[in-house]
């Protein structure tokens, strides 16, 4: 499945600090919890990519070419503790 797959999965979503000073976001969905820990730094990464991402689904729901693309941490993965 693609970024661009449309899905019938559900799934919540929170995003918090840890007491070991990383920022977990983590997925509930059925059948799974999946915890994912990052970095400040990482994080902070993340989230100008989610508000890239964002600027782009505006222009394209505007009619206008966007950036498009595929987005992801570049040459990082999470960190699960």
């Amino acid at each position: 499945m693609g970024i661009d797959s449309e899905s019938d999965i559900a799934a919540n979503l929170q995003i918090g600090p840890t007491s070991l000073g990383m920022v977990r976001i983590f997925v509930e969905g059925e059948g799974i919890d999946l915890p994912l820990d990052f970095d400040p730094e990482e994080a902070e990464e993340i989230a100008e990519e989610l508000l890239a991402a964002a600027e782009a689904a505006r222009e394209i729901l505007a009619g206008g070419a966007g950036k498009g693309g595929k987005g992801g941490a570049k040459g990082k993965g999470p960190k699960t503790r």
